[in-house]
């Protein structure tokens, strides 16, 4: 039988922090998980909009979902190796 993989899904709420600082914890947070796992921010920064797509494709990790809900962005990013 082969075992499943679980993905841990972590919360990081950058809601009222400005350009560089919602990427930086975003960063941040990453180095501290395992590859595979996955980490959802919340940003209200607009430039957010552009940073956390530019960083996921700089990083190499996966940009998984975007969405908003009202005026946050809400950003799903699965580390990888």
């Amino acid at each position: 039988m082969r075992p499943t993989s679980r993905r841990m899904i972590h919360d990081l709420d950058a809601t009222g922090l400005l350009c560089p600082l919602p990427v930086l914890k975003a960063r941040k947070r990453l180095q501290s998980l395992n590859a595979g796992d996955r980490l959802r921010m919340r940003a209200n920064d607009p430039a957010a909009i552009i940073d956390v797509p530019h960083f996921c494709a700089e990083a190499g990790h996966t940009l998984v979902e975007s969405s908003e809900d009202g005026d946050t962005q809400i950003y799903v990013i699965e580390k990888v190796g």
